[in-house]
């Protein structure tokens, strides 16, 4: 069964009297009079991360995923909650102490505080992150227009290819391995665009389980389809000389998630602040195509103007 199926078939008439939940179909939890965000995860040794060899570097990337959630919401982090389970080779004196160091890192990047949490023994590894944030207004799901141009932030596939690299599943020069494995566990939050993306974007959502995924979510429960460029669709440098020097294809590692960029839809008009505001703020938007009616299949084309068969468009929860 999807996530999704599980959600609407045994969860969703639970929230029935209560709007903020807003359905179950949205990153968060928005008391609007309250201007209250909130917005939990859970990451499962083996199944988030591969393991805990470095725990200095997971528990960074559990938080910034986390938050990533607000983020593209245009809410501004202030409080979190985490809770873990593990047994004494998980949380030995050195990995809590690493764990410690690097919470205060995120802590003093962000400006975020740990406001609680709860420790349970389990010979699985497991963390579950509260995020709490304020805002008079959010950008929702599902509020994309008809011809809206499709933009996203940063650069996907870096994070895709560092957990290759982590699987051993990619051979790299010690310079390129550390800055991909980087680009995995220390995803780049657009932070800078939280007080500014409420200008400009009808709909947004973060970019976790792959781009294509994460897409067919944001415009899940309208009678809307998209078509994407992938020329368009930006990736580094590095990344780049890669594919060109491997000849791979650059859309087997641009939706397969754990990117955290921020994915939103613009009405055509605010093309001229978005470009304004991205100079300002420093930060890489790009647009990589349109909203359609759904009439029109949802399609992702090629430099030759084909259209690409895709065998996955991400990660998908399956229960």
């Amino acid at each position: 069964m999807h996530e999704f199926e599980l959600i609407k078939n045994y969860f969703q008439k639970l929230s029935k009297k209560s709007p903020s939940a807003l359905n179950l179909n949205d990153d968060v939890f928005f008391d609007k009079k309250k201007s209250l965000a909130v917005s939990v995860d859970t990451y499962v040794e083996g199944n988030h991360f591969i393991n805990f060899k470095k725990p200095e570097l997971v528990i960074k990337k559990i938080i910034r995923s986390s938050i990533s959630d607000l983020v593209c919401k245009g809410i501004k982090p202030k409080y979190y909650f985490i809770s873990g389970s593990g047994n004494k080779k998980s949380f030995s004196k050195l990995n809590l102490s690493k764990i410690s160091k690097s919470l205060n890192q995120e802590q003093n990047k962000y400006k975020i505080f740990l406001s609680g949490g709860d420790t349970v023994f389990s010979n699985k590894l497991s963390f579950t992150i509260t995020s709490i944030g304020f805002a008079n207004n959010i950008i929702y799901r599902n509020k994309a227009k008809i011809n809206d141009d499709i933009y996203v932030s940063g650069n996907l596939g870096d994070s895709y290819l560092g957990l290759l690299v982590l699987k051993n599943k990619f051979k790299l020069k010690p310079k390129l391995k550390k800055y991909f494995t980087n680009q995995y566990f220390m995803p780049n939050i657009q932070l800078r665009l939280t007080d500014q993306i409420k200008k400009f974007a009808n709909t947004s959502i973060d970019v976790s389980d792959g781009l294509l995924a994460d897409l067919d979510k944001m415009i899940n429960c309208q009678k809307l389809s998209y078509k994407l460029f992938l020329k368009d669709i930006p990736i580094s440098s590095n990344l780049k000389k890669i594919l060109d020097l491997k000849k791979l294809s650059k859309i087997n590692y641009i939706s397969n998630g754990d990117d955290y960029q921020v994915l939103f839809t613009a009405s055509k008009n605010k093309m001229r602040i978005i470009k304004k505001i991205a100079s300002n703020c420093r930060v890489r938007l790009t647009k990589i195509g349109s909203i359609q009616s759904y009439v029109e299949k949802s399609s992702i084309i090629d430099d030759k103007n084909r259209t690409i068969a895709l065998k996955t468009k991400g990660y998908l929860h399956q229960f």
